[in-house]
């Protein structure tokens, strides 16, 4: 019966994405977001530990539950159910939402899958259809932004794949041929493995450096997408390192130093780029880098200090949870303020409410934040890592001012209305936001509850200061500062200046390398010409071919409903 539940919980949005692509005209749409209640079900539920075992498939699949997963499980599928009820009225006009449903319900068999999977194929696997398809949620518009965010994002993503695998490979031979993910993780992996398991989930993770597709593809996709882009898929390359990273007793100094650098950097730049940027999608995008850099810092001291890895990393899925749940609301609120009720009183309420969330990500006492960094923080203090603690503190300054930021410029996006909003438009962000104070709730009763579980600190001075000083420099700068304010940072930051650079190489190359033009003969540059030009015209018909719903979905669902039925049905 358990592993009929594990399968079930992939299997259930694959089969509704299979019904969606085959017969467009019969499988209603309101069944889509509620394909991750089993999801939810299980991870509040089920029972730990390896569930399903499948030696005969693959190289043995392998499908369980652990805590770390428990928690990212709970997280990932209260995100999807509501991203998904919020897109069931916000598509709801959108004449191509069935292949956008499709390609929603694909990424969430890859996200719910991967959670789920304890052995590297079937990891690989669900993490790859995950990221295929959320190319299809960030070209949905089809517009100009939309084409370029999804090629850059479609690029990285493979790059990401082929180190991810070719990691796996090599971890794998390390652990003398043992493909579960606890066995790859005891053997160490070293050198070039380490360094391409880093490389290949910290793309999908936002590490700094290759963090540029995230403020390109989060404006570009519509809201619901966005919501899970930066609230659940990204904490896929976070859970991988959790997986894979030697987080053992004898640890490992040199990647932990690593990782902590560039967790901090980007804590720092990531809120220094947000601040200059105009749009609302684009700030959260960046409040994401930043915010996954806190987690890479987590990681990176579990790493570097072992004696103290299982609170670390504990902190580091409470904080995945909290921000998760925090920036899925923040985006769902870009919908809801555009359409607030005119009375007073629920319109003063709902501004609070969608206030709240981002608070929470700065550490306001009381909140989800607060939770998550007294937890990152506690087992600092008596390990000689003060300076870290100095910055993880320092970093919630950034945080309250990229708030600050998002909420005036979603000032301008805030109008008044006399119709009601859906309640599966308004319930869903409603319940994220609320979250915030959910959590602490929780944590503050089961520590009452249990004597051995310490009570955590939510109101602290070095909670407290950050945020008003960061209040006192937001005010300052909209008053001193408001003429550099209006100066943004292009979106893509590194991808725009390596565009820029391409450009200017090439016009450059064009001037000082006129002989070899001269040499061809004029017909033959023209029949090159003309196959060049035959040839991009064959490519971007080939890429919008993909992007109708049914095709790519389609054989996507095909393969892995073939993979399932074997599963179900051993020869």
């Amino acid at each position: 019966m358990n592993a009929f539940i594990l399968l079930g919980v992939p299997l259930l949005p694959l089969l509704l994405a299979a019904a969606l692509s085959l017969r467009p005209g019969r499988a209603p749409l309101r069944l889509v977001p509620w394909a991750a209640l089993p999801a939810l079900l299980l991870a509040a539920l089920g029972p730990e530990g390896k569930q399903a075992s499948l030696p005969w498939l693959l190289t043995g699949v392998e499908l369980g539950l652990d805590p770390i997963g428990r928690v990212f499980l709970a997280l990932t599928a209260g995100l999807w159910l509501a991203a998904g009820l919020h897109a069931l009225h916000e598509r709801g006009e959108d004449p191509a939402r069935r292949r956008f449903f499709v390609f929603l319900l694909l990424s969430m068999v890859g996200n719910l899958g991967l959670i789920l999977a304890q052995d590297a194929a079937s990891f690989y696997l669900f993490f790859s259809l995950m990221s295929l398809s959320a190319w299809g949620l960030v070209v949905h518009k089809r517009s100009t932004e939309a084409w370029m965010a999804a090629r850059l994002y479609l690029v990285l993503s493979v790059l990401g794949e082929i180190a991810l695998f070719a990691g796996l490979m090599l971890a794998i031979h390390q652990a003398d041929g043992e493909t579960a993910l606890a066995a790859i993780a005891a053997a160490r992996p070293e050198g070039a493995a380490m360094v391409l398991l880093v490389l290949g989930l910290g793309i999908k993770a936002g590490m700094l450096g290759v963090h540029f597709w995230l403020p390109l593809a989060h404006p570009a996709a519509p809201i619901p997408a966005s919501a899970v882009l930066s609230g659940a898929m990204i904490k896929a390359g976070l859970l991988g390192w959790l997986r894979l990273l030697p987080l053992d007793a004898a640890g490992h100094a040199v990647l932990g130093e690593v990782l902590i650098g560039l967790g901090l950097a980007a804590a720092f730049l990531g809120a220094l780029a947000g601040v200059f940027q105009a749009r609302p999608k684009t700030i959260l995008a960046y409040s994401s880098i930043s915010q996954m850099g806190l987690m890479t810092t987590g990681v990176g001291l579990a790493l570097l200090l072992p004696a103290m890895r299982e609170p670390l990393l504990f902190a580091v899925a409470m904080y995945a949870l909290h921000h998760g749940l925090a920036k899925g609301s923040l985006f769902l609120a870009m919908d809801v303020a555009g359409q607030l009720p005119r009375s007073k009183r629920y319109r003063y309420a709902v501004l609070g409410l969608i206030a709240l969330p981002g608070f929470s990500l700065a550490g306001l006492p009381f909140t989800s934040g607060a939770l998550a960094k007294d937890l990152l923080k506690a087992p600092l203090a008596a390990n000689g890592t003060g300076l870290v603690y100095t910055l993880l503190t320092l970093a919630a300054i950034g945080t309250t001012l990229l708030v600050l930021r998002f909420l005036w410029r979603l000032r301008q996006d805030l109008a008044l209305t006399t119709r009601p909003l859906p309640t599966g438009r308004w319930l869903p962000w409603a319940l994220l936001a609320a979250m915030s104070l959910i959590l602490p709730a929780v944590a503050a009763l089961t520590a009452l509850a249990s004597p051995e579980v310490p009570l955590p600190e939510l109101a602290t001075v070095s909670l407290l200061w950050p945020v008003l000083a960061g209040l006192a420099l937001g005010a300052l700068g909209g008053v001193v500062l408001r003429e550099w304010m209006a100066r943004h940072v292009p979106e893509g930051d590194v991808a725009i200046l390596a565009n820029v650079l391409i450009h200017a190489a090439q016009g450059l190359h064009a001037r000082v390398s006129p002989l070899r033009e001269i040499r061809l003969h004029p017909r033959l540059r023209a029949r090159l010409r003309r196959a060049q030009r035959i040839a991009r015209h064959e490519l971007e018909w080939a890429e919008r071919r993909m992007t109708r719903w049914g095709r790519l979905a389609f054989l996507f669902a095909l393969s892995l409903l073939g993979l399932y039925t074997a599963m179900a049905f051993p020869p």
